[in-house]
């Protein structure tokens, strides 16, 4: 809460108490005890807001907010009650009306740093950068310290960086920052490094490299020295800009002579040193080479380097892996080129294999060597590994069978090998039984290498647990190819794995995706809970988990997992600027446009939109026109059909596609291509449920005028525009369903991006059933502004497309889809069907949507029959009842069948799915342990019962939906 600092004040005293009880959670007794203070001592101003923000927590904002600017408008000065303001204003997420507060703060008090300082601060939380440029160089009038300043300076950049014209950042923001710092410079007042890095940072966004670069280089150079390397490293930046090849080639070996196994300097070295060669530069005559000395300048020199580095290395007191592996980068790079000598720099093979042996039991060693495998011919790969494993220090065993390591290192090289073997794809050419054998190998040397980790905590890895994985992999190759049977050995393994390594990200990851493929949504939602995901992680690796959550048919758990999604990405933006904050404070200046760039990328995420979208769509399917009216929800989610907030233009993909292990081959591993195709079919996926969800609140607005005939009133009252909006939203959604037809035929490698819902949607006939729907809705407004005479064609029509949605759904299109059961476990081989579950979704949805085409038809038909009824009346004489209404009656009726039928379908499911006994699966040939057929039951029991749970929730919706029907009439 407020600073309370020394208890002088008797206010100090008073208020204590509400401070603690606030500090602790007791709400209810702060807002008591501020109360009592209140009748006491009238005009105490900071217990009226402390007494608000306990209303505010305890969910009472609209009389706390009432509290707060009763406060607010008398403009206080005392501290403790701007700072009470200030975090109940952020609690209310309304950051800007701080900034008023500490406005009038500042204009009774127009001395005082404190509040200049916090005005400045409250202006960064919500991006007023002209603001803060004024206020900053308030306080630098006021006190005259050299970061007030900057503050003024850095506030230039950034509206240099959030203006849309280009031109006016490069001739008016920059240059002026420019010149406010160079006045410091020539008067010598430049005194902290962050100073300096404010310099650098508005040449290099000037395009003024060698200015930058003369800086860096210079006396002010010498101030950069709160990161390793950092001036260094700035004039590489600089030099690589400036095409300063030789600068860039001469630095690079000079830092490498330094510490010769900085990887980022031996890719510097390389790439320039090919630069030079292809500018065809010679050394000069006369004088340095460089300004910063020698430097290499062709492929013998290149070689040599590289040469001498490694004889030093092996001169050193500790191995480096840099000098090794820049041979094997500098061979890559030649055999490029086209060279065909090598520099007598040695062969491929050999090289590796060294280095296998010098670094073979740390497990950076297969990343190290993945890159270059591609140097070997494939003729190589199998003598390669042979190489290998002849190399390792294993015992022979007497009775023939697998040779075991006697340590960890030994354990260390042989996985590796394994790794590389897999990585080459000499597993990938094994038959059935074979792979068989070697899954069987795997999982003996996963068993023998856990007896390393005995004396390990619960929650470090296992020695061995990439054996595991290993042999989860190979099962996966053999399920991808038509095995059954394989992906419930694979989950026994990694289920055994997970019961010895319960912190295992990556088992945790396998079994995930595994589980959420079979249709399983419980244990997946578990095993991602279990990994603890942490902030970014939501956005990174989120999507494994929200992809399933809804279409599986668990509609709880996919609120959590959604609802943990959002609470990340809605933080987003006042984290941020907490971070921003903070780094203004502490001079921090070149970190503000990251977290900048930060903010926007997450408020970008393609994940966040299509979360955002689902979550909305889930909460109408679960509570429109059964909690409460479509119009109310969509009300309450202020959702205007007109209004497209999705950033489409600056999407960003922040999916993490490569969070798996995957020792996979090049030709079976993830590619640009797949990233790429991935991407637009999720954005084809999200524009489709964007426009439903726009379409389904284009439906909640339209209202029915007591004198539907006359379009002028119609039109006045708004509804044509409504219409018009269906008509537009109709049209686009038609449009993203044709240009989704070209992802129906997809194929993504298994650890690669998972494949979107809209495949399903396309085959299973939802989308043409959709499209179906959302016309009748045009067809029913033509009904209501027409009225019923003349308009015989006009109601045939919408009778034929009634009958014709109704058929689509029972006929052999998307009823159809949900048939057949869940399991099969024929020949003792259990197949699953997950495909059943996201069907019966779709039809879930399907029937809703529809549920909510008839109730706005009913209320179309109400006022018309009506109307009929009274004509009839004042006749005196019988007519016949428009066509209209029998169809409705039919369909209704119809409709409300077709559930119950469902939902009968649903119970059948479930009492087969209960009778099934699954103990004695047939593992083709595979005989388990009774310790490994508990790991088997498990896998299946989570299958099962998740198969379970979601009949159930999908049958309970359906069932609520189908009382609300009844009640249907006009």
């Amino acid at each position: 809460m407020a600073a309370r600092g020394h208890v002088q004040d008797p206010n100090d005293r008073r208020l204590r108490p509400i401070y603690d009880y606030l500090d602790n959670g007791n709400n209810k007794m702060a807002i008591q005890q501020a109360e009592k203070l209140l009748k006491k001592h009238k005009d105490l101003h900071c217990a009226k807001v402390l007494k608000a923000i306990g209303l505010q927590r305890t969910g009472k904002q609209e009389e706390a907010f009432v509290l707060a600017q009763e406060v607010a408008a008398l403009e206080p000065t005392d501290d403790n009650s701007l700072q009470a303001l200030t975090i109940l204003y952020r609690e209310m997420h309304r950051p800007e009306l701080v900034t008023k507060l500490y406005e009038a703060a500042v204009k009774k008090v127009p001395n005082s740093e404190e509040y200049h300082s916090h005005l400045f601060m409250a202006y960064a939380r919500v991006g007023e950068y002209k603001k803060m440029q004024q206020a900053g160089m308030a306080l630098y009038k006021i006190v005259p310290k050299n970061p007030y300043y900057f503050w003024s300076v850095m506030s230039l950049i950034m509206q240099s960086i959030s203006a849309h014209d280009e031109t006016l950042s490069k001739t008016m923001f920059l240059p002026l920052a420019e010149r406010m710092v160079e006045k410091m410079v020539k008067e010598d007042k430049i005194e902290a490094e962050a100073e300096v890095e404010l310099y650098y940072m508005i040449l290099e966004r000037l395009g003024k490299h060698e200015a930058a670069l003369e800086v860096v280089r210079g006396n002010l150079g010498e101030k950069l020295t709160s990161e390793l390397q950092s001036r260094e490293n700035k004039c590489m930046a600089m030099y690589k800009k400036l095409k300063k090849w030789p600068e860039c080639n001469a630095l690079s070996k000079k830092l490498l002579l330094r510490n010769s196994d900085d990887w980022q300097f031996y890719l510097s070295y390389f790439d320039s040193i090919f630069y030079l060669i292809e500018d065809g530069w010679t050394p000069p005559a006369e004088g340095q080479m460089s300004l910063e000395g020698d430097l290499d300048y062709s492929l013998e020199q290149a070689a040599q380097f590289v040469e001498a580095q490694i004889e030093a290395e092996m001169k050193s007191s500790r191995p480096l892996r840099g000098p090794h592996i820049a041979k094997l980068e500098l061979i890559h790079r030649l055999r490029k080129k086209g060279c065909n000598e090598d520099f007598k720099l040695g062969e491929p093979e050999d090289l590796m294999f060294q280095y296998f042996i010098k670094f073979g039991d740390k497990p950076c060693c297969v990343t190290d060597l993945m890159p270059f495998a591609c140097l070997l011919l494939p003729s190589q790969h199998t003598s390669f590994v042979n190489r290998l494993l002849g190399s390792l220090p294993l015992p022979n065993p007497e009775d023939g069978g697998l040779a075991f390591p006697e340590d960890t290192k030994a354990l260390q090289r042989h996985m590796c090998v394994v790794q590389l073997s897999r990585m080459l794809g000499i597993y990938h050419k094994m038959d059935k039984v074979q792979k068989q054998e070697a899954v069987q190998e795997m999982t003996l040397r996963y068993r023998h290498g856990l007896t390393f980790g005995l004396s390990c905590m619960k929650t470090e890895l296992q020695f061995s647990d990439n054996y595991c994985l290993l042999g989860a992999h190979m099962l996966l190759d053999l399920w991808l190819n038509g095995e059954d049977w394989a992906v419930w050995h694979c989950l026994t393994l990694l289920e055994e794995g997970l019961s010895t390594s319960q912190s295992n990200a990556q088992l945790k990851l396998l079994m995930v995706r595994i589980y959420s493929f079979l249709g399983a949504f419980e244990p997946a939602m578990d095993l991602f809970a279990s990994l603890d995901a942490k902030h970014i992680q939501y956005d990174t690796i989120g999507f494994l988990l929200t992809r399933f959550a809804e279409p599986l048919g668990q509609f709880i758990g996919a609120s959590q997992a959604y609802n943990a999604a959002l609470r990340f990405f809605h933080s987003n933006q006042k984290d941020t600027s907490e971070y921003i904050i903070q780094a203004y404070k502490y001079g921090a200046f070149e970190k503000i446009p990251e977290f900048i760039n930060f903010r926007n990328r997450l408020n970008n995420s393609l994940h966040f939109a299509q979360v955002r979208i689902e979550r909305m769509l889930l909460d109408l399917l679960l509570e429109a026109d059964i909690s409460c009216s479509l119009e109310e929800i969509i009300k309450t989610m202020n959702l205007n059909p007109e209004e497209d907030d999705i950033p489409w233009k600056t999407l960003i993909d922040n999916r993490d596609l490569t969070a798996h292990y995957s020792w996979d081959p090049k030709d079976r591993d993830i590619t640009a291509e797949h990233e790429q195709q991935s991407l637009e079919e999720e954005q084809i996926w999200l524009l489709i449920r964007s426009l439903t969800l726009r379409l389904v609140s284009a439906l909640a607005t339209l209202s029915h005028t007591p004198d539907s005939k006359n379009s002028e009133k119609g039109t006045e009252n708004g509804v044509s525009s409504r219409i018009d909006v269906v008509r537009t939203l109709l049209s686009q959604f038609e449009e993203a369903v044709d240009s989704g037809k070209r992802f129906i035929e997809r194929n993504y490698p298994f650890l690669g991006p998972l494949p979107s819902r809209l495949g399903a949607f396309l085959t299973s006939g939802s989308s043409v059933y959709q499209t179906g729907v959302f016309q009748l809705i045009n067809d029913i407004y033509e009904l209501d502004t027409n009225g019923i005479e003349d308009t015989s064609e006009l109601q045939q029509k919408i009778g034929n497309r009634l009958k014709s949605c109704q058929e689509h759904l029972k006929g052999n299109h998307i009823l159809n889809q949900c048939k057949g059961e869940l399991i099969d476990n024929k020949g003792g081989h259990c197949k699953t069907f997950p495909q059943v579950l996201e069907n019966t979704v779709f039809f879930v949805e399907a029937i809703t949507i529809y549920h909510w085409v008839l109730s706005y038809f009913a209320s179309v038909l109400r006022p018309l029959k009506s109307n009929l009824q009274k004509k009839k009346k004042k006749k005196k004489e019988s007519c016949a009842t428009p066509p209209v209404f029998t169809c409705y009656q039919e369909c209704n009726t119809g409709i409300r069948l077709l559930v119950t039928n469902m939902i009968d379908h649903l119970k059948d499911l479930e009492v087969s799915l209960t009778a099934l006994k699954l103990e004695d699966l047939s593992m083709d040939n595979v005989t388990f342990s009774v310790e490994e057929k508990t790991f088997t039951k498990v896998a299946i029991d989570k299958v099962q019962n998740s198969y379970l749970h979601s009949l159930q929730d999908i049958g309970d919706l359906l069932k609520k939906r189908l009382e609300t029907m009844k009640k249907l009439k006009i």
